[in-house]
């Protein structure tokens, strides 16, 4: 009896333990879904700004992923294939945007791609003009965020079985062939959730976007930076988008759980077996 209640006081003591941080998290957030009402929240959302805001944040985040497929699916493929001798390096800088303050992000994408950067003048040769433009808020949110899903679908490709691939090398199939028919139908869990999560993070991204691409109504004014402005000149705008971006993330999230419950992690359990 003695064993059970110590047992039971240690459990209760670990759960009591995890408090702390969930009420960290959790106070905030209901603060501010509490911090305005509905009547405020529906005539918010009939304000102009409001909406080209969310538009604008839609349109890039889901250009940003795009993007990303494109761009990123070649080094998620190598990069799960650890036994080349770079492995190491191209790691590291894919990793190296996800732990770079935003706004570095923004300064070396300002220096790299401005009207005086490093490339600015074979830009201006061919008419193309970067910074504060629409393109430069998907260039941003693409650097911030494609680590995410570089990551997540070199892990799918990864799991995949070398004798399969094998197999289909014998009965002469080419890379390409190999890689649509084999790679990617196994591991699209893994590339949507990295779609997701790489969404989730360019529709949250502020820091790069802001420097890079500046702060213009229906050019390059997206959510967050919508929201900065609003807390300066009316809360209720700042509040209702942080509602919108709050849900959004919340969905975007819950659908990646979904997903990695029901095939990232039976497929583990079965190539493991």
């Amino acid at each position: 009896m003695n064993n059970h209640r110590h047992k039971g006081i240690r459990g209760s003591l670990w759960k009591a333990s995890l408090l702390p941080y969930l009420l960290f998290i959790l106070i905030p957030l209901f603060a501010l879904l509490a911090g305005i009402r509905p009547a405020d929240l529906a005539r918010t959302l009939q304000q102009p700004q409001v909406w080209q805001a969310v538009r604008l944040s839609l349109l890039t985040s889901a250009l940003s992923v795009l993007v990303t497929l494109l761009i990123g699916t070649p080094v998620s493929y190598y990069l799960s294939h650890r036994q080349y001798r770079a492995f190491r390096l191209m790691d590291t800088l894919v990793d190296l945007p996800t732990v770079l303050p935003p706004a570095v992000a923004g300064v070396a994408l300002l220096l790299a791609f401005g009207r005086r950067g490093l490339l600015g003048d074979w830009l201006n040769l061919l008419g193309i003009s970067l910074p504060f433009t629409t393109a430069a808020v998907v260039m941003a949110q693409t650097f911030v965020a494609a680590p995410l899903f570089i990551k997540s679908a070199a892990i799918g490709f990864s799991a995949i079985d070398c004798e399969l691939k094998k197999s289909a090398a014998l009965d002469g199939a080419n890379r390409w062939q190999t890689f649509r028919y084999i790679v990617i139908p196994m591991s699209w869990p893994s590339m949507l959730t990295g779609a997701m999560l790489t969404w989730a993070r360019a529709l949250g991204e502020f820091g790069a976007t802001i420097i890079f691409a500046g702060n213009y109504p229906g050019r390059t004014q997206t959510m967050p930076s919508a929201i900065y402005v609003g807390f300066e000149l009316d809360l209720t705008v700042a509040v209702t988008l942080s509602v919108i971006l709050v849900t959004l993330s919340f969905i975007a999230l819950v659908t990646v759980k979904w997903f990695v419950y029901h095939y990232i992690e039976p497929a583990s359990i079965e190539t493991f077996d």
